[in-house]
């Protein structure tokens, strides 16, 4: 009874042994892939250096199979057939790119395939061998190759423009030559330009700064939002630093040299921001930083902001406003304009008269944009 038990489990083992093998081979051929895997061909008119067998192949950048074999062509020594297989869902079609692709700057190569349009017919073979595609002739060449090749255009250019060269070097040295000759004859012509279109040097412009009011209106309410303020768009000669006066006809009047401490736009922008968080409203920002979501935006266009020198001196200041949502919607839009009478003895006087006008300017513009939020 003994002998037969033990054959018993003997046999029982060899059935599983079997049973497992054929259980194998059957994922193998179904969901191990090989059975879903089609063959194709790829033809390269130039060197595959370091496509192996086994080399990987991508479909628009994603792996879909493998390299299974290289073979020279008996017909054109130049020529390298690669033998790849892929799943049968991938879409080879008739107008499908083939090409080689390295895989990072030192990376080994692999196959690479575009896929073509939608309404071109798949890829079929007419007799019987895997169906084949045509590289493009330059897709063997690695990038030692085509350095190589352009040293060698740009060195052919070099040698057929070699006495061209050598004479512009000539004249390059001759007319450095003259121009160290002459340096004094050229500083004086040079000054003179200066003189004539006046760019002589300007003695240092004083720097006026825009002072935002310490107390504003008591507001009904606070947005509870987040406000950002762009900076300000301006047109024309009120984007640099230079603090603007006009005589009577509109002239630019060059006899004042006054500054702001930065361009217009970045010292209005500074100062409104001021102006919110001096009124009680903290939540306003001059950019969006990265992460914090922003609910409005405040968009200022300036259109005027300057000194008029005429018969009674004034200083205009005028600019559009509007509240633009997260979505995009404009929230409410307003013309915002403060002319206030000026002095203009010097250049402190004209940048305390801009200040005036700016106090009520942005006054009025804190409290209507925390009253439309």
């Amino acid at each position: 009874m003994e002998i037969r038990a033990r054959y018993t489990l003997i046999g029982l083992f060899t059935l599983l042994v079997i049973a497992a093998a054929f259980a194998f081979v059957y994922w193998l051929n179904n969901a191990g892939g090989l059975s879903s895997r089609a063959q194709y061909r790829v033809r390269y008119e130039n060197t595959v250096s370091g496509l192996l067998k086994g080399s990987a192949v991508l479909f628009n950048g994603i792996r879909v199979g493998e390299v299974s074999g290289l073979q020279l062509s008996a017909e054109n020594p130049k020529q390298v057939v690669a033998v790849f297989a892929v799943d049968r869902a991938t879409p080879v079609r008739a107008d499908t790119k083939a090409g080689i692709e390295f895989q990072g700057l030192m990376g080994a190569p692999v196959v690479s395939l575009r896929g073509g349009a939608a309404s071109s017919p798949l890829l079929i073979s007419s007799d019987g061998a895997p169906p084949m595609l045509i590289a493009d002739p330059d897709a063997g060449q690695n990038m030692t190759e085509a350095a190589r090749a352009v040293l060698k255009n740009i060195d052919s250019v070099v040698s057929d423009n070699s006495e061209p060269l050598k004479g512009l070097i000539a004249n390059i040295n001759t007319f450095s030559a003259v121009l160290a000759k002459n340096t004094d004859r050229i500083d004086g012509i040079l000054g003179g330009i200066e003189r004539m279109t006046g760019g002589a040097k300007k003695s240092s412009a004083h720097v006026y700064d825009l002072v935002t009011p310490a107390a504003f209106p008591k507001l009904a309410k606070l947005p509870a939002g987040q406000l950002v303020v762009p900076e300000p768009e301006i047109l024309g000669n009120l984007f640099n630093d230079e603090i603007v006066v006009k005589g009577p006809g509109g002239e630019r009047m060059t006899t004042f040299a006054g500054k702001w401490p930065d361009t217009l736009s970045r010292v209005l922008q500074s100062r409104v921001i001021q102006g919110f968080e001096n009124a009680g409203y903290l939540n306003a920002l001059g950019r969006q930083p990265e992460g914090l979501k922003i609910d409005y935006q405040l968009l200022i266009d300036v259109r005027n902001f300057q000194v008029m020198t005429a018969a009674e001196p004034h200083a205009d200041i005028e600019f559009s406003a509007k509240i633009v949502a997260d979505t995009g919607q404009i929230l409410g839009a307003k013309i915002f304009k403060a002319s206030v009478p000026a002095r203009i003895a010097d250049e402190a006087a004209i940048a305390a008269s801009l200040n005036e006008a700016f106090a009520k300017a942005v006054t009025e513009l804190v409290v209507w944009t925390c009253a439309s939020l």
